[in-house]
């Protein structure tokens, strides 16, 4: 599982707002969204893709460090 960091997402509506833009550029995948650490989990197939469509729609978005 792939983990993105998306330092703007702040709020539910900013939730609705990453997952729109995840539901576009993966549509299949399942994804965990943790809106108190500003990180979504989804799988590491559609990460590149995740990563650029979220980026394209203005979100700050980048590959969670990991543990």
């Amino acid at each position: 599982m792939a983990r993105i960091h998306i330092a703007n997402m702040t709020c539910g509506g900013c939730v609705k707002g990453v997952t729109a833009t995840l539901r576009t550029a993966a549509a299949d995948t399942d994804l965990s969204v943790a809106l108190d650490r500003h990180e979504i989990t989804l799988a590491d197939a559609v990460a590149a893709a995740a990563l650029a469509a979220l980026r394209a729609d203005g979100w700050d978005a980048r590959e969670a460090a990991t543990a």
